[in-house]
């Protein structure tokens, strides 16, 4: 996984978990299942790039 990918993850989830916190926030229930799923999409770019590395090494 380049440093770039890992970054761009990082940030996916970091932009994820701001969506939820604002929707807790303000009650906004799509908001929050919009935060949750950006951070899902993260974490699973995340584990495909550390499991494509580990068939690489």
């Amino acid at each position: 996984m380049g440093a770039g990918d890992k970054m761009k993850n990082a940030a996916d989830k970091l932009k994820g978990d701001a969506k939820e916190k604002v929707g807790d926030a303000t009650d906004n229930e799509d908001l929050q299942a919009e935060g949750r799923v950006e951070e899902s999409k993260a974490d699973l770019k995340q584990a495909t790039e550390k499991a494509k590395d580990a068939f690489k090494g």
